[in-house]
């Protein structure tokens, strides 16, 4: 039977702030390794036999990041799917399984978060094969992970019986919700308990079934969705009416808790980490002789069990134990990390003063490349943009700016009103006020230009497309 990944791309970027925003959430960056968590997770069972391209669910706003960050380790032939809303990972899994049955009546479907870390890549290669063959019997496989402490942080699965020709499958006996230090420090001691990965093996077929039981009208509109969903480019968008009526609901609550099928494979010596927290990242990062973790431009003295990460300045740090901290360009993060799980406090204090730096870095990014924040002021804004080779903006045109673009290096094509023109280093163009225009890269190595916006509104959206590759039209 042909395994095909399902890989949840939500998130709201609140554990990891201020590196992982709402708009950029952590599975997009690279906070382990060199490459993002998308992309390990999306290469994951890269090497298997009869692994099918994976299908990711993720939403509007993010799709461009998805599909670049794809390209970039190059997982061809992906399905993007687009929730017009969050529904939680019930109906998400719940399309998926009705897309994937589409192709193959006897998919199985492993689900994966997509922002967890898992060091020992064969392992987990292993295990996926043992959980096939028990979820090819029917059953719906969670994987269970090992505990190490007694953590608060996590859900339990308590193991029953175990399953015939399988040394480390067992029926469910029970899904604990995530208990006290006592009560986990009891569940360690038994033996008999594992921590919920979020992870998941089964049929498509017996998940859905299995959710026609429980969940009918979940099931029902999600198959409207699925249904009535549209391509766009190369993502298939869910249909927004059928699936904002749907029920919201995890895998967990709505079906894994509820089935009399549900199986648990021993997940031991995966290198495990969902990174819900600075400190879990400091677990699983190198660290020094003092037990420190540095990343970047850090100098330090006296400092002793702290994760430092500079992304822009150099942060020097002096006589200090026990902390975080983390800095972007727009914020810095301090706190002792015993403290860290409450970092989402700012980040709603933030969103609460209607602070963009909840939702957005100096730099942001586009399907045709990124551009940053320099300077602002009164009237007046600097920009550094990169247009990737062969990508170009769209033609566009602004009500309240003019702008000014420098090229620093490589080479623009712009469309300027009735000229034509080809820009090389140190040259630039002026953009007058309502001027249609367009920027483009022809060449093979990415475009640097300086952008001067000057006017009486300088909101990005003040703008107006007439035609634009990625299906961006109008003022959104």
């Amino acid at each position: 039977m042909t395994i095909t990944p399902v890989i949840l791309c939500g998130g709201s970027g609140t554990r990891m702030w201020p590196l992982s925003r709402g708009g950029y959430p952590k599975q997009f960056l690279n906070l382990y390794g060199d490459e993002s968590l998308l992309q390990q997770t999306a290469t994951r069972l890269k090497g298997l036999p009869d692994v099918a391209a994976p299908l990711l669910i993720s939403n509007n706003e993010q799709r461009f990041l998805v599909a670049e960050q794809l390209r970039a380790v190059g997982v061809a032939k992906a399905k993007i799917v687009l929730e017009p809303v969050g529904r939680n990972t019930a109906p998400a899994v719940a399309a998926a399984a009705v897309i994937a049955l589409e192709n193959n009546p006897d998919a199985l479907l492993m689900v994966l978060p997509s922002d967890h870390v898992i060091t020992q890549g064969e392992v987990f290669q292993d295990l996926v094969l043992q959980a096939a063959s028990v979820a090819a019997q029917g059953k719906l496989v969670t994987f269970g992970i090992a505990p190490t402490e007694p953590n608060t942080g996590y859900g339990y699965i308590r193991r029953g019986g175990q399953l015939p020709a399988s040394n480390t499958s067992f029926d469910v006996a029970a899904f604990v919700e995530k208990p006290n230090a006592e009560r986990a420090a009891e569940f360690l001691a038994t033996g008999e308990y594992y921590w919920n990965s979020g992870m998941f093996m089964f049929r498509a077929d017996v998940y859905l079934a299995e959710l026609a039981k429980f969940q009918p009208k979940m099931l029902e509109q999600v198959k409207l969705a699925v249904a009535a969903s549209t391509r766009d480019l190369d993502f298939v968008r869910l249909d927004t009416d059928a699936f904002s009526a749907c029920p919201s609901d995890s895998i967990d609550y709505a079906v894994m808790e509820q089935t009399e099928h549900a199986a648990v494979i021993e997940a031991a010596g995966l290198g495990w980490n969902d990174i819900g927290s600075w400190a879990a990242l400091a677990e699983v990062s190198a660290a020094d002789e003092n037990g420190n973790n540095l990343v970047g431009d850090v100098m330090v003295e006296g400092v002793s069990n702290s994760y430092i990460r500079s992304e822009n300045r150099m942060i020097a740090a002096l006589g200090v134990d026990n902390l975080v901290i983390v800095e972007t360009a727009d914020a810095i993060l301090v706190a002792h990390k015993d403290r860290v799980q409450d970092v989402k406090t700012i980040v709603n204090r933030l969103q609460a003063a209607g602070r963009s730096e909840s939702v957005t870095h100096r730099k942001v990014y586009r399907p045709w490349g990124s551009y940053e924040g320099i300077d602002s002021g009164a009237r007046f804004q600097v920009k550094r943009i990169i247009v990737n080779p062969g990508a170009s903006l769209s033609l566009q045109m602004h009500y309240h700016r003019a702008e000014h673009w420098i090229v620093v290096s490589g080479t623009a094509r712009v469309v300027n009103g009735d000229q034509n023109l080809l820009l090389c280093e140190n040259q630039s163009t002026y953009i007058p006020i309502g001027a249609t225009h367009r920027l483009e890269n022809p060449g093979k190595f990415p475009l640097e230009m300086i952008e001067v916006q000057s006017g009486s509104y300088l909101g990005e959206d003040d703008i107006v497309r007439f035609e634009d590759t990625y299906g961006r039209v109008g003022t959104k």
